[in-house]
């Protein structure tokens, strides 16, 4: 699974109005600027995550998004399917977006046997963090931020 940048500014946007799930609702312009997000890419990532249900808007002056279920409720599996599709390494071992691949035989295939893995693992990962865990661990982050290793040789 290779996270394209609209996925990963839907799950910003995600991550801004679980932040401030208790406001009644969040301007796109807020989302925008505090996630460097261009805002005309933000409304249409915004208005796909209205269709798939994880977002409201409302409309006006006092108008913005807010999200359409409680942060506990969305996965992130549930935003990477509906944004980017699969969450599999590659078509021939997806559950939801299976393909045929081209190896002689999918039974016997070491390669294909070794992305069915990685695609448990990251599937495991995706469907237990939700947005709620994701609000937490930026709040953890602010306050204890993580070192970057940094390797010279």
């Amino acid at each position: 699974m290779k996270l394209s940048l609209r996925g990963e500014y839907a799950l910003r946007a995600l991550l801004v109005l679980g932040l401030h799930y208790n406001e009644p609702v969040v301007r796109i312009q807020t989302i925008s600027q505090q996630q460097n997000i261009p805002k005309r890419f933000l409304e249409q990532i915004l208005n796909d995550l209205k269709s798939a249900g994880l977002v409201q808007s409302k409309r006006g002056v006092s108008g913005g998004y807010r999200l359409a279920r409680k942060p506990e409720e969305i996965t992130l599996a549930a935003v990477v399917r509906h944004i980017e599709g699969a969450l599999a390494p590659v078509s021939c071992v997806s559950e939801r977006y299976y393909e045929k691949c081209s190896c002689p035989d999918e039974s016997r295939c070491a390669i294909r046997s070794v992305m069915k893995e990685i695609r448990d693992a990251v599937v495991k990962i995706a469907e237990r963090v939700t947005i709620a865990e994701l609000c937490e661990r930026y709040e953890r982050l602010q306050t204890h931020p993580t070192v970057a290793l940094d390797y010279v040789i």
